[in-house]
Parts: C-alpha cells; structure tokens; sequence
C-alpha cells in the first residue's frame, strides 16, 4: 500500500471511530437545522469547516503552530456547545445576521479548533517527509466525514418521518423544529459534559 494510502486510511478510520465521537457529534450540531433540499447550504458550511481544519492542521503538524493539548481537548467540545446554543436560538434565518450566511464562517472557526485536535493524533505518527502523509490524511478525514454526514441525513429522514407520524392534526409545532430542539439540547448536555471533565483548570 503507498504512503499516501495508508495515511488516507489512517484519516478516515480516525474521524469514523467511537474515539472520535467528539468530532462526530460536532457533525451532527452543525447538520442539525439542514433538511436533503438544503444541499447548497451543507456544503458551503462544511467546505468551510474543511478549509478551517486542513488550515490548522498543516499549521500544527508542520509545527508552525503550537497549542497545549488540554486546551484544544476542551475548546473541541466547547464548539459542540456553541452549535447547539446557535440552533436553539436562531429560528429564523433568513433573518438572522447576514440572512443566516455567517454560518460558514462560523464553521470555519470552529474548523480551526478541530483540526489542532487532529494534528494531535498525526503529529506521533509522522517521521520525516510531511506533504503525502499530511494530504493522504486530510483525504482520509474528509471521506471520513462524508460517510458520517451521510449516515447523518438519513438517520435525520427517519427522525422526521417519526415525528411526522406521531403529529397531531393541529399541532403548531413544525416536524423540522422539533428535531432541532431534541438533537440541539442532546449535544449542547452532552458537550457541557465533555467540556467540564476537560477543563484544563
């Protein structure tokens, strides 16, 4: 197997294994208020979460930038949380700052956050020559992260088919705002949670 196979291999075992589940549950923030006729508005946030991460990532890995692990082990939950903050408070988007196009940059943010915690990981197994294993494993997560988002929207479909089957008549609430209510408060608990046992105080 090449180098560049082997580290794409690396890439996407990492943002698809339970070890990674604070990335996957960031994924799963940032998707949460997309439905499938969304397409256009996913992939400007998430190629902007991508330019953010592969940013930080060459930074960290090349040794440009460096950042005590601890603190990028708490802020990684602590974009998790934010997310979360943001789909519960922001209802109307088209209204929002920008007409809700400031979400790419948010994402990218973030992304900057989330790719020091992936140099965390390669930095160990890098020896000498940085450019194939560094661009193997930035495919790697970025096949990785396609696979999740697509595991995502589907398990969001059926989410949506259940509560629309479980609305009543004359409900008022909207099948598309109740599962960014539920899955929003599940990942804000869940990464106040994280980000409490990771305090790096």
């Amino acid at each position: 197997m090449s180098e560049f196979a082997t580290f794409a291999q690396l890439g996407f075992r990492h943002i698809v294994d339970i070890e990674a589940m604070d990335h996957i549950l960031f994924l799963v923030a940032l998707a949460a208020i997309y439905r499938f006729r969304d397409l256009r508005k996913v992939l400007w946030v998430i190629t902007a979460f991508t330019i953010g991460h592969s940013v930080t990532l060459a930074l960290a890995v090349t040794g440009v930038l460096t950042m005590p692990s601890r603190l990028i082990e708490f802020l990684i939950p602590v974009t998790i949380v934010a997310t979360g903050i943001e789909n519960l408070v922001v209802r109307d988007r088209d209204h929002a700052m920008w007409g809700g196009r400031y979400r790419p940059v948010f994402a990218g943010i973030f992304g900057l956050v989330h790719g020091a915690g992936f140099a965390n990981y390669l930095k160990a197994l890098f020896v000498d020559r940085l450019a194939v294993p560094l661009f193997g494993f930035n495919v790697g997560i970025e096949a990785g992260q396609l696979v999740v988002l697509a595991a995502i929207a589907v398990a969001f479909a059926v989410v949506d088919q259940a509560i629309s089957a479980a609305r009543g008549p004359g409900a008022a609430w909207q099948p598309l705002r109740a599962r960014v209510v539920g899955v929003s408060v599940l990942v804000v608990l869940v990464g106040s949670a994280w980000a409490v046992q990771r305090s790096p105080w």
